[in-house]
């Protein structure tokens, strides 16, 4: 049960998008915690429903999608939300740190503009006041020579400095609960890391909640106090991050692990998953992995596994898994 510190409370979240050809089932029963102050990482490959299950924190997803299950963020029901609340609960609530930041920042408006705006639009306050707090806002995000690159235009500003605006536009109005959505996945490998410790040095400052996509482990390693996998719409395991690093339950786990490129392995081959993900328009009633596991046996293919907890706080879709096993 969630404690009274907890920021966000999701369950059995299940998200359809119908059309006239088909029914994707991009999320399939779904409970997640997050804590005031931590970091989860949702990991998993492309496909997952990793950024689905983001978008339905923020009731963001089109009018096509149909949306089941419990969300509360900040103990407020997220479905029961009117537009007016929404517009109300994104910014000052919860934010989110988009993949791609020329799709999210407007391109005629100055980047200080725009927080400034922001800013406005939520605390009412004057249009220097609002300023004032977009150059504090670069100056939280480390962004050099600030006050001139509050009159730069998106298209002005390097990927990293394009993304480190974007996380001050989230910033702005002090939110509660931050979603990243694979915000280094663009950049180069010596601006990811910079941005990774920028963003959890601002999470530790302001105790923000947040919630990291990724589908790469390291980056998981670096930001997440907790991590869970998500398969074909279902998180299969979740755990305290340096736990599942060091040994994870459930097989789809342990072949992301294993297909991690590390330090030490020059010269050696990498291991890979066999197969692919199956189709989101027709799930079988089964364990979604044991197509592609190496584990498999006929009883992962009579039902869809239930979650499994071995050791406290650590939970796995797995029938090889013991369940209620202290240790």
């Amino acid at each position: 049960m969630a404690g009274k510190d907890t920021l966000v409370r999701v369950r059995d979240l299940s998200v359809r998008f119908v059309s006239r050809d088909a029914t994707v089932h991009a999320v399939n029963g779904v409970d997640l915690d997050l804590a005031a102050g931590e970091v989860l990482c949702i990991l998993g490959e492309s496909g997952s429903g990793k950024s689905v299950t983001m978008r339905a924190l923020m009731k963001l997803l089109p009018k096509k999608a149909v949306v089941t299950g419990g969300i509360l963020v900040d103990g407020r029901d997220v479905q029961a939300m009117h537009e007016n609340e929404l517009q109300e609960f994104r910014g000052s609530t919860v934010a989110m740190v988009f993949q791609e930041p020329m799709t999210a920042l407007d391109p005629v408006f100055t980047v200080g503009k725009q927080i400034s705006e922001t800013v406005r639009r939520h605390e009412g306050v004057s249009q220097a006041a609002g300023m004032a707090r977009a150059l504090e806002l670069f100056e939280l995000v480390q962004i050099p020579s600030a006050k001139r690159r509050l009159d730069a235009y998106p298209h002005e500003l390097s990927g990293g400095l394009r993304q480190r605006a974007m996380i001050a536009v989230a910033l702005a109005c002090r939110p509660k609960l931050l979603l990243a959505d694979e915000p280094t996945t663009a950049l180069d490998a010596t601006v990811q890391i910079q941005i990774l410790l920028l963003l959890r040095q601002l999470q530790q400052e302001l105790g923000m909640g947040v919630v990291f996509v990724t589908h790469d482990l390291g980056v998981a390693g670096e930001i997440a106090d907790r991590v869970a996998v998500m398969y074909a719409g279902r998180v299969v395991e979740e755990g305290p991050v340096t736990a599942l690093m060091r040994g994870p339950l459930h097989p789809y786990a342990k072949g992301l692990l294993g297909a991690t490129v590390h330090s030490g392995m020059r010269g050696k081959r990498l291991t890979t998953i066999p197969g692919a993900p199956p189709s989101l328009e027709a799930l079988p009633n089964a364990c979604s992995f044991a197509p592609r596991c190496v584990e498999a046996e006929p009883a992962c293919l009579a039902a869809v596994p239930a979650p499994r907890s071995p050791i406290p706080g650590r939970t796995a879709r797995c029938i090889h898994v013991p369940d209620n096993v202290a240790g």
